[in-house]
């Protein structure tokens, strides 16, 4: 038994996981949604009261595998972080499918997949197969119709109603406003759910958005790119729904394991580095280590009696 379940009876719901992040962007304008890299991560964001988590395929790429965000990871790659993170958080969680990973039949099955493993919903994006980060130069998009059979592909394979189809736009950078907004028309015409444009540079850029589907926007907020770290109300003055911050927490991480690496190296202890460490009991308190200790500690406890009471018999 989980010792997380506390011995209590445990009511589940028919909500799934889309549902639950389709409920998250109405309750929140706009729904602030933190970027995890790994399941512990994922249990933070829970416990500090987000209504949603996202996991990134540069996060991916990045922290499991060691690759540039280049289209490197497979789906079984990304389907393998997202049963980690499921499997250890009840938050619903948006995934970065990227381009889908091929054909009709293979988007197909990328969405078979993921929702299986647990994902709430995912975004597909209009660059070609070898893609880049979408805050790079050097983007190639695939024509209009080729994104649009894609998010048809993806709407098809939905394993109910509530599991979210995000279509993701690259298009700005390539072609200019116009043509994104004809790709951003034409997505929600195909059945996406939500929007995001990616690398939108002004605020009002937004606004363009908003006003021309009816579906909700998503920000992305992602750190030294295109696009300025806009606040919360300065998002919800244009009508923006989602705020994402898909790697924040990631590259603090880096920087604080760096400086411990170098820290370490150059003056022999970790000594000046403690003050800005996570602690053993804090760290404990999300795992909720002292629970499972305890539990195992009365299993063991039980059986040690057992054994007593018969070697006294």
């Amino acid at each position: 038994m989980d010792p997380r379940n506390r011995g209590e009876t445990v009511i589940t719901t028919a909500s799934s996981p889309g549902a639950e992040l389709r409920a998250a962007v109405t309750a929140e304008r706009p729904l602030q949604i933190p970027g995890v890299i790994n399941a512990y991560h994922a249990m933070m964001a829970e416990a500090s009261d987000y209504r949603a988590i996202y996991l990134s395929g540069s996060g991916v790429a990045g922290a499991s595998y060691g690759l540039p965000d280049l289209g490197m990871t497979t789906l079984n790659e990304v389907a393998e972080d997202v049963r980690r993170i499921t499997g250890a958080c009840g938050l619903p969680l948006l995934v970065d499918a990227d381009t889908g990973w091929g054909n009709a039949f293979m988007i197909n099955k990328a969405i078979t997949e993921l929702a299986r493993a647990g994902a709430a919903g995912v975004h597909i994006e209009d660059q070609v197969q070898a893609k880049r980060c979408g805050h790079r130069p050097g983007k190639e998009i695939v024509p209009l119709e080729e994104m649009v059979d894609r998010i048809t592909a993806a709407v098809d394979a939905k394993p109910d109603p509530d599991f979210v189809v995000m279509a993701r736009i690259d298009a700005l950078a390539i072609e200019g406003m116009e043509s994104a907004l004809d790709r951003a028309r034409a997505v929600e015409a195909a059945g996406a759910d939500m929007l995001f444009p990616e690398a939108m540079p002004d605020l009002d850029d937004y606004r363009k958005f908003t006003e021309a589907v009816d579906i909700p926007v998503l920000a992305n907020l992602t750190e030294f790119g295109l696009t300025p770290a806009f606040t919360t109300d300065q998002l919800a003055s244009v009508g923006v729904a989602i705020a994402l911050y898909p790697l924040s927490a990631f590259r603090a991480m880096n920087a604080a394991a760096l400086s411990v690496f170098k820290t370490i190296r150059s003056e022999g202890t970790q000594a000046s580095e403690i003050p800005n460490m996570q602690t053993r009991d804090e760290y404990y308190e999300f795992l909720n280590y002292r629970e499972f200790e305890e539990k195992i500690d009365s299993l063991f406890a039980a059986e040690t009696t057992g054994s007593t009471e018969g070697n006294a018999q």
